[in-house]
């Protein structure tokens, strides 16, 4: 589904954003720009990370998340359930326990994401054995990490290793169990419990592929909070047959920081955090890291742990799915009801869908225009506009830096004159006056910031 479409699951209400730029600052596909006073998003630019969420200070920027009242549209009612949901209760709160609850809100299965990873492990090494392809592998696993090689860094899209996530292994794998078992492909909902706003946006638009296999996504934290609320009292439980784990300890942290690449041969490098990760291509575009075999690249800090959704601290979470995988036995991997097969009776079905199966695209941050030539003549203009502009990325401008608003003038989303430093530079020369300047101060950073200060001023007067 990339015909120029992207869904973005982040969105900024304007009636509570402040303009403070921290968002702006934070972005490290430099997305954001501050116009009247306001975060305004650059949607060609967004790779759904989340560090501007993580950033914002009054919580203007919201996650979007499906209705779940829509799980009841659908006779059976499949949630797909991460490890990391886990991982943030206390040691003696089980699976079965968070299991049982999921099934009192209305899903009649709820399956462990984690097994997804099964598949992928003989998928890597299958992909691993072609010699032909370009090394380092880089995983798609992360949403926000592909999309980021997209925006940022297309040199490095023959990298990718073309595989599906574990996440749509889960979401194929359920519906050909119920399918099996006499359901119809409409009564089926499968719901992904996120804990990230990446992996929304993979759902609603996924790269390389025109549809999934997952129905909608609910949000982790909303999940938490209502599991909370319901362990509190559970004498209202029902008791569960349901097993702790049904998923090899290898697989339970394979969302965590080195849980994909340990499982991997070769020289594998785990890197997490978005701008570790952003340095780290940097370098391998430049050619100045060689030797490495496979690259597991999460934007989170410990992974999915770190998620934007989680309300737990992600150390704690990660220490918790390490410890329950220690002490978790692979013969304990069994199925959660004895009447569903486990996965690996579908192993050849899911190894038939494991591959990414369309051309994973460019959408680069740096293409200035679709025609070649004009791209040229924009480029060397930019070059040129660089020579007059300071070079110090003060973001006074509304832009993160000298080089976006250079860029934002030659696609005509900005202008010169919003850089305070040129517009002193004509003051002196006596080519604008300082109501125009104080003019575009105000179109930048809003009116109403300068109305509060005036006033907090004239108050502060009248005091005196």
């Amino acid at each position: 589904m990339e015909n120029g479409f992207f869904h973005h699951a982040l969105t900024i209400r304007e009636d509570i954003c402040t303009g403070c730029s921290l968002c702006m600052r934070a972005c490290p596909t430099e997305a954001l720009r501050i116009s009247d006073g306001k975060a305004r998003l650059i949607e060609d630019r967004c790779v759904d990370c989340g560090e501007c969420f993580r950033r914002c200070p009054v919580n203007a920027i919201i996650i979007e998340q499906d209705d779940f009242s829509r799980i009841f549209d659908y006779k059976h009612r499949v949630a797909l359930v991460p490890a990391v949901l886990h991982g943030q209760f206390r040691h003696e709160v089980s699976m079965a326990e968070i299991s049982t609850v999921l099934k009192s809100m209305g899903f009649t299965w709820v399956y462990e994401v984690e097994h997804g990873a099964e598949i992928l492990k003989p998928a890597i090494e299958d992909i691993m054995n072609v010699r032909t392809l370009p090394r380092p592998l880089i995983s798609t696993y992360c949403p926000a990490v592909v999309r980021l090689i997209q925006v940022k860094f297309p040199a490095l899209i023959k990298n990718l290793a073309t595989l599906k996530a574990p996440l749509e292994m889960a979401a194929f794998y359920c519906r050909r169990v119920l399918r099996d078992r006499g359901a119809h492909n409409a009564e089926i909902g499968v719901f992904y419990v996120t804990p990230c706003a990446s992996k929304i946006a993979a759902v609603k638009s996924p790269v390389g592929e025109e549809s999934t296999p997952i129905t909608g996504v609910i949000n982790m934290d909303f999940i938490y909070n209502r599991i909370n609320r319901t362990l509190r009292n559970k004498g209202e439980l029902p008791r569960s047959e349901d097993h702790e784990y049904t998923v090899d300890p290898d697989t339970l942290i394979w969302s965590l920081t080195n849980g994909e690449a340990s499982c991997v041969d070769g020289r594998t490098l785990a890197i997490d955090g978005i701008n570790n990760v952003t340095e780290f291509l940097e370098q391998l575009e430049n050619e100045e890291i060689t030797g490495v075999d496979y690259l597991e690249l999460r934007a989170c800090d410990e992974g999915c742990a770190g998620g934007v959704l989680l309300s737990s601290n992600r150390f704690l979470v990660a220490e918790r799915l390490r410890n329950k995988a220690r002490n978790l036995q692979p013969q304990d991997n069994t199925s959660a009801t004895k009447d569903i097969p486990d996965i690996s009776a579908y192993h050849g079905y899911l190894l038939n869908k494991v591959r990414i199966t369309d051309e994973i695209k460019t959408r680069s941050m740096y293409r200035l225009s679709g025609d070649r030539d004009e791209a040229m003549r924009m480029m060397k203009r930019s070059r040129r506009l660089m020579c007059w502009l300071p070079g110090i990325d003060c973001g006074l401008c509304g832009a993160p830096s000298c080089q976006s608003l250079a860029e934002d003038i030659v696609r005509h989303r900005g202008d010169i004159s919003s850089c305070v430093f040129i517009r002193e530079t004509n003051m002196e020369k006596e080519l604008m006056d300082r109501d125009r300047s104080a003019g575009i101060m105000k179109r930048i950073w809003g009116d109403n910031n300068f109305t509060k200060n005036c006033n907090k001023k004239g108050a502060e007067n009248e005091s005196n």
